[in-house]
This record gives structure tokens, sequence and C-alpha cells, in this order.
């Protein structure tokens, strides 16, 4: 249940968000496009992790374009239901909003980095406290946006669920009161927000949040926690220029069995030289990479197909099955038939 937590990144769709919302403000591009995930090929895959660092760059941009308050509202506003992905229905399918919302919290990881941002729920006789924790490494006023806009979410989520507008009974902020608060009273619904406080919490009426949703339907919720896992599992990040070479390269390996250094190097948009001269640069080698690739898929194919040793060479770009034999003793000190009968070591250290 939500094992693969991906730390140091975030969904595609909120990197998304926070791109549209600095299009929207008028940020010019060139100050945040080049960073890592903004490529129309990784921002528009949902499978795709950018970098914590790259949201957080586009929100620092933003609240120097205009009041944190308002960048917070903005950001609220543009976060249509589905807009962040199956999260979203999380909390407005489940059978209470109530419900929806600790399912959110489970699968925090699907949308933020969960190293840096939190989700609690608190119950207390006819109370429900939501309490959002930040602790990433923003400027202070950027900080404060994504705090006002993470309960906003929450809020807009829950009301979508109830349909009905829900309005707080309490509304603190870990952030320093602005100097207008008209963004905030939109976005909160209430004039009843505290500053300055320790954790930015929500609090509401238990009854408005267990109320069942008009328009749950029975075992949704269940598929929906299936499919939040399975997103997480295959979901892949992107933390440096390694992994999106890695990328790049176990998408060329299963259009053909052997991968050609020229193609990969298309799909990133250098020459090979450069490719080559990035990969020593990061400890690493054109075949050491192919190797690891082969080996990753040889083992795949085998723990999870009935294919022959042959079908598996070929696929895997070997000239025979003499040619796999040789290279599986060589990785595990055994033959393919006794690796196929194995645990599956598939995630066992790269070779040397």
């Amino acid at each position: 249940m939500a094992s693969h937590t991906h730390q140091g990144t975030t969904s595609s769709a909120l990197t998304r968000l926070n791109a549209h919302a600095a299009h929207l403000l008028g940020i010019p591009p060139d100050g945040y496009a080049h960073l890592l995930g903004m490529a129309p090929e990784h921002l528009n895959d949902d499978l795709c992790r950018p970098p914590a660092m790259t949201s957080i760059r586009i929100a620092e941009l933003a609240t120097v374009h205009a009041p944190w308050s308002e960048v917070s509202l903005l950001l609220t506003q543009q976060s249509a239901v589905g807009s962040l992905g199956v999260w979203d229905y999380l909390i407005t399918s489940a059978p209470t909003p109530l419900e929806g919302i600790r399912d959110a919290g489970t699968y925090l990881a699907a949308v933020v980095d969960t190293s840096t941002d939190d989700l609690r729920i608190t119950e207390d006789g006819d109370r429900v406290t939501l309490s959002h924790l930040n602790r990433g490494d923003l400027a202070h006023e950027a900080a404060c946006a994504v705090r006002a806009c993470a309960l906003g979410l929450y809020l807009r989520r829950l009301s979508e669920a109830a349909q009905r507008r829900l309005v707080p009974l309490r509304v603190s902020l870990a952030a320093e009161a602005p100097r207008r608060h008209d963004a905030l009273i939109e976005l909160f619904g209430t004039r009843d927000i505290e500053f300055g406080a320790a954790v930015s919490t929500l609090t509401f009426l238990t009854r408005d949040l267990t109320a069942p949703t008009p328009h749950a339907q029975p075992g949704l919720s269940a598929v929906l926690r299936r499919h939040a896992d399975q997103t997480l599992a295959t979901a892949v990040p992107l933390r440096d220029w390694l992994d999106l070479f890695r990328g790049a390269l176990a998408s060329v390996h299963d259009e053909a069995g052997v991968p050609a250094l020229a193609s990969v190097a298309r799909r990133l948009a250098v020459s090979p030289r450069t490719l080559q001269r990035r990969l020593d640069e990061h400890g690493t080698t054109w075949s050491t990479e192919v190797e690891t690739v082969r080996r990753d898929r040889v083992s795949r194919l085998l723990h999870s197909t009935d294919l022959s040793i042959e079908a598996i060479a070929a696929r895997s770009g070997y000239a025979d099955a003499r040619a796999l034999r040789r290279a599986v003793q060589r990785w595990y000190g055994t033959t393919p038939a006794a690796l196929r009968r194995s645990p599956d070591r598939s995630g066992v250290a790269s070779p040397a």
C-alpha cells in the first residue's frame, strides 16, 4: 500500500500545475523551462516524477512576481478535479469526504514529495482537523504559498466530494500575515484565519465530513487505491541526468533488441560523443549501462513469462541461446533454467 514514495520527486501533474500558474503570472519561460522534468516528453508523461526542486524553483519565481497569498489562490483555482490525477478522485469518489481525505493522506506520495510534506488527520469528538506539515527548503514567501495552497486544495476537493461549499471552523497557517487578506478569504471562505501557527491546519465539524458523498459508488475506492499503487510502482523518478539517460535507454531497448547509442543520443538531443562524455562524467559507460538493461530484462522475462531461452535471447539482443547462457553465468553464476526456478533477483546490484 503506497510503498513507493519516490522521495525527492513530485508528480508531473503538480509540475504542470506550477508551470501553468507561472505562465498565467507572465513569468518568462527562460527562468524555468530548462529545469529537469520540464521537457515536454517528461512534463506530459504522468509516469514521470520530476525533481521536487523543479516545482520549488517555479514557486519561488511565482512569489517574486505576485504576493504569496495570490499565488496560493491562483494555484488552487487552476487545480480542477482530475488535474492531479487519481489522487483527486480518491477524495471525491469515497463513501464520505472523511474516508476520501484519509486515502489522500495515505497516497500523498502520488502528488508530492513525502520526505518534506505530510498530511495528518485528527478526530476529536465533533471536530476533525487536517494538518499539513511542510519541511521543504523553500524561500520564505514560496513556503507560505505552498502551505496555503495545500490547505486550499484539501478544502476544494472536500467541497467537491460533498457537492457543496464547506467552510472550515478554523484555518491556521504556518505563515506570516500578508499585507492583504482578500485572496486568502476567497480561498478559505472565512475571515477567521490564524497566522504564525506552528503547523498549517483546517478544522471542520465532523458531521460535514462524515455525510455520505452524493455520487459515491460501492467498490470504486478500492479500484482507485489499486490504480494509485500501480501508478507509484511504475513511476519513473527524474532526479538527475543519469535518470533521464536510463529512461531513454530503457525505452529504446523496449523498441529494439539492440539499443543504438545514436538513437538514445537523439532522444536526449545530444550528439553520441557528448552522450559518451556525460556517461564518463557520471562514472559509467555505454556498455555497462546496456549490460545492466539487458540483465534486468532477461531476469524479468525469465520470471514473468514462459518464453523459451531462445526467444528471450532474441528479445534481449543476443545472437543465440548460448550467448545468453554465458551472460547469465557471468551475472549470477548459474544457468537461465536455474535462475527461472529461483526467486526474482532482478533487483540485485548492477554488475561491476
